[in-house]
Order: C-alpha cells, then structure tokens, then sequence
C-alpha cells in the first residue's frame, strides 16, 4: 500500500495497492485520511494524538490508542459467552489416535507402484456398491418465473436452477409442506430456505419453523423474508461440529425436522448428519440435555435433501462412515487417498492434475475423471450405510446437469416405511 498527498474532495487520500485504487472512506474536516489510515497522516504524530495501532483482538483492523479499552469491550473479535445450543464438538466424532500421527503423502509424491496399489483397494472396495446415481433433474414451479427472466446472469441462473431442483425433489419426497421445521445447514445467505418459504405461502393453518445454520457472518442476507406472517425463524451463527439442536431457539412444537443444505462442502455433511441424528446432549458436566428428544433422534426427522461437494475436505474423525470402511479393511490412510482422488471427479481434464504429473500418460484425463467419481460414490456409500443404520433409505441422485455444476450430486433420504401387517 502506498499513500498519496493529493485532494479527494472530502476522501481519503490512502491508495490500496491491492485494489488498484484509492480508500472511498470519508474523513474528517482538515485531515488527509479516515480512522484507519489515520497513522499515514505525519501531522497527527506531531501533534501526538489519535495514533492509531493494531487491534490485539484481530490484526486486520487498527484502533486508536487512546480509545484502545473501548474499543476492546465492543471488539467483533471478543470472546462472547456461549449461547445454549453450543456444545463444544459434540458431532465431531470420537478422536483417533491414527489419524493425529497419521502424515499421508500428497499423491504427487507417491510412487506409481504406491497410486496403482491404493488403486487396487479402490476397486476392491466398490465391488457390490449400489449403481451409480442415477439423473434426476426437477424443477419447482415457485422459481420458474425468475429463472425465465432475461436479468438473471450465467451464475444466478445456475444456482437458482439448483434451488429449484432441490425443492422439486423435497415436494416428491412429501417433505415441502408445513407442520415442519426445515434446517438449513451452511445456509449462507438463506436463499434456499427463502424459496421453501416461498412454496409454502398461503395456507397458514399447520406451523412452519425455518431455523438457518451458518458459521460466518454473511452480507446481504435474506432473513426479512423469514419472519413474514406466522413462520417461526431463528439463524445460528455457529459451526456445525458444536451445535445441539435439542437446544435450539424456537417454540418447541415438537415438529418434524427436515434437513436441507445446498452445497455442504467436504466434513460438513458428515458434521450435518452426525447433528441430525444426535440422540443426546452430553454438556460439560457429563449431563444430558433436557431440550426436545424428539428433535435428535430418528423419530423426530421426516428426511433430508444435501447437496455434496468438495469430498477432498473430507476428515476422517468427522466422516459418519468410518465403521462402513472399517468392514472393508479400510483405515484413515486409504480415505485419505480416496478424498484426494474424488478432486479428480472435477479437474480430472486438467494439464496440472497430480496424477499426470506423477506419472505421465499413465491415465488419461477421462480415467482420471471416472476414479474421481468413484472414490466419491465410495465416500457417499459410507453415508448411505450410516443413514440405513439409523432406520432410513437413503439415494443419491444427479439432480442438475453437469453444466450448471459439475458438483451435482443430491443425497436424499427418508425413514424407512414398518412392514405392513399380514392381511
């Protein structure tokens, strides 16, 4: 960064080298820079007054010494107290001591000897796994308008087209309907949940709970359209590793959970499912939680629809599947190789893939792809297997082309149906 003595009309005269232009903030009257870039302005030294140095809480910002005790106790950095529903790691899994002392070699560093025998268990693992997903692709009437509309750009187009998907599959499923409290994990900006709300206006005779689950905080959100008419709407800003949905923020009606999440990315659909299917709160003092029981164990949740991603985030303590690979002979090290492969699901055609650079020519860039997906079926698989032993059916669908997004695999799931009595 650079600053520059130069007249900007009431603006700081600070030039951000990084953005290739000058700080739009506005100053006070007879100064040259705003509050934050106040320590560029000599005059202010020699005076002696309003320096300005690092906030001890968070190094991106700067604060006035002066103010430095105020600023602390209103910091966004600052230690806040817990809110009831953390509970630190309680869907994290258990701690294995492999995988702390595991150091997994990135697969360029692999011999080929070493990538064709973690191949091997790759194809020795996926005999007998269900069919590939199958292409689904639906749509819902509630965003058909504002698809069609000529404004939309190439992305917004894209996620709307998911969206859509996404709900014609719950409304196949029974699932968009009131008398439900749908949760939004990684919700980001809330836009999928604004839609559910959206298919649901009019009849207003059952409760609608939405309770939205994100760990950072997010600009631009929707959430105004949330707390319309009689819908019961709460957003938690936390991670999902530490969140107990016994103890969520909204009237207990004992409603039906319905799990939604548009791109969960790597450990956080493991981290989803583990927080959905939650038996129990374990707090601190090893006593369980007196919130809803209904709202962690199977009874009380009606299905879910995820969108995967990115299984090369995958993390071994976090995924639900562990005893799945476990009854294939498989530990951390060879997840560790199957979530770095299944990056090949999506760059596989790419010059600068790992495989090719270890061993050149040796796979072509479609049998790169095709490892890819299968290392991600193999990952899901262990979800699917997860999901049944809790008592549910679970599928996995393509449920948009591979054009709007190549991560285009919907995991879908709903309680498996008692067996009719004999007539």
């Amino acid at each position: 960064m650079a600053a520059l003595e130069c007249d900007r009309n009431g603006k700081c005269a600070f030039f951000v080298d990084k953005k290739k232009r000058f700080c739009k903030m506005v100053v006070a009257k007879g100064h040259k820079f705003c509050g934050e870039h106040a320590n560029m302005d000599t005059n202010v030294y020699e005076e002696g007054c309003c320096r300005r140095i690092v906030c001890p809480l968070d190094p991106k910002h700067t604060v006035s010494k002066d103010n430095l005790d105020k600023h602390l106790r209103k910091c966004n950095s600052r230690d806040k107290a817990k809110p009831v529903y953390y509970v630190e790691n309680i869907n994290a899994g258990s701690a294995d001591n492999t995988e702390h002392s595991l150091q997994e070699a990135t697969l360029c560093e692999r011999s080929a000897t070493q990538l064709q025998h973690l191949l091997d268990k790759l194809d020795s693992a996926s005999r007998g796994l269900p069919c590939e997903p199958e292409e689904l692709f639906m749509s819902h009437g509630v965003l058909q308008e504002v698809i069609d509309n000529p404004k939309n750009g190439d992305s917004a187009c894209k996620h709307l087209k998911q969206q859509s998907s996404i709900l014609g599959h719950l409304e196949v499923l029974g699932l968009l309907r009131r008398g439900r409290c749908f949760v939004e994990f990684g919700a980001g900006r809330g836009k999928l949940s604004h839609w559910i709300l959206r298919a649901l206006e009019g009849d207003q005779q059952e409760r609608l709970q939405i309770l939205l689950v994100e760990r950072s905080s997010t600009r631009f959100k929707v959430d105004g359209k949330h707390r319309e008419g009689d819908v019961e709407f709460a957003r938690l800003q936390i991670d999902i590793q530490h969140l107990d949905l016994s103890q969520i923020p909204l009237p207990k009606h004992g409603l039906p959970l319905v799990a939604v999440g548009k791109h969960l990315c790597g450990a956080a659909t493991d981290l989803a499912l583990r927080c959905l299917f939650q038996k129990r709160s374990v707090r601190e003092a090893g006593q369980p939680s007196k919130g809803d029981p209904a709202a962690g164990d199977p009874g009380g949740v009606a299905g879910l629809a995820l969108a995967l991603c990115c299984h090369h985030r995958c993390e071994w303590r976090h995924y639900v599947g562990r005893r799945f690979f476990s009854d294939l002979g498989l530990g951390p090290a060879e997840f560790s190789g199957f979530c770095r492969m299944s990056s090949w699901a999506t760059c596989g055609s790419r010059a600068s893939c790992q495989m090719a650079e270890v061993v050149p020519g040796w796979l072509s860039p479609a049998e790169r792809e095709r490892i890819g997906r299968r290392c991600k079926h193999l990952l899901d698989a262990g979800r699917m297997e997860f999901l049944r032993r809790r008592g549910f059916c679970g599928r996995l669908t393509r449920y948009v082309e591979t054009q709007v997004t190549p991560e285009n695999v919907l995991l879908t799931a709903m309680p498996i149906s008692p067996p009719s009595p004999p007539s």
